[in-house]
């Protein structure tokens, strides 16, 4: 098993104004060459956007971009004719594909939206664009993983990656075990909430760590703690 942790200020830090971004990874005006990917996982963005901003129309192509709601509510809309609010318990997926166009504005006049806004490299290029939404119950993801994205869809969003996304909120004291869906997988745990240990490494809030080469992976939290676990292939093509 190796592992590599990414505290929470440790990344990178854009503030627009209407935009506060934190980045996991190398973005925009943040560059660090040890922190381009992980993996398939291209770039998780932590993003508070102001009452009434947002991002205009801009393009994507060759994409897997995937939105999750902290907490307020997200207007997007798209050239594939999608105009849709994700709130918060709303994941939302996108396969940029051949190309579209996009925009994304905070729902509320007033109130911030925080939301994770996270790139992951598609495993077939140019597919036709596709846009998909879905609600997920909060408490099936009580002490235990909740699977909102997978290749293989069912009741999670499908993805065009060998990708599973999983969240959990787990009570002080529970230990998890993740197991790695498809070997050779590695898998980067980001720490919404609380004090947790994973792989034996202690983290806290927006802390994160990737684990490589392992088929199980152990987890127990301190305190009460939500985690978000992007299980992805370690081999970008």
């Amino acid at each position: 098993m190796n592992t590599v942790v990414h505290k929470s200020d440790s990344r990178g830090f854009a503030d627009h104004g209407w935009l506060k971004s934190r980045h996991s990874f190398s973005f925009a005006g943040y560059y660090n060459p040890d922190r381009v990917h992980f993996g398939a996982l291209r770039v998780l963005n932590d993003d508070i956007v102001a009452g009434g901003q947002g991002f205009g129309t801009h393009p994507h192509d060759n994409m897997e971009i995937v939105s999750i709601p902290l907490y307020g509510n997200l207007e997007h809309k798209d050239s594939t004719g999608t105009g849709e609010v994700i709130k918060t318990g709303d994941v939302q997926i996108m396969s940029a594909g051949s190309g579209l166009r996009h925009s994304e504005f905070n729902h509320s006049k007033e109130d911030e939206v925080q939301f994770l806004q996270i790139w992951v490299f598609p495993k077939e290029r140019d597919i036709t664009p596709r846009y998909e939404q879905k609600s997920f119950d909060i408490e099936d993801r009580i002490n235990t993983f909740q699977t909102v994205v997978s290749p293989e869809g069912g009741d999670a969003l499908w993805i065009n990656q060998d990708a599973y996304f999983s969240l959990a909120n787990l009570d002080a004291g529970t230990s998890l075990t993740y197991e790695v869906k498809k070997p050779g997988n590695g898998v980067y745990f980001f720490v919404l909430n609380g004090d947790i240990e994973i792989a034996g490494q202690s983290l806290s809030s927006r802390d994160a760590v990737g684990v490589t080469e392992a088929a199980s992976i152990n987890i127990k939290a301190k305190s009460y703690a939500e985690i978000l676990a992007i299980e992805i292939p370690m081999e970008v093509t």
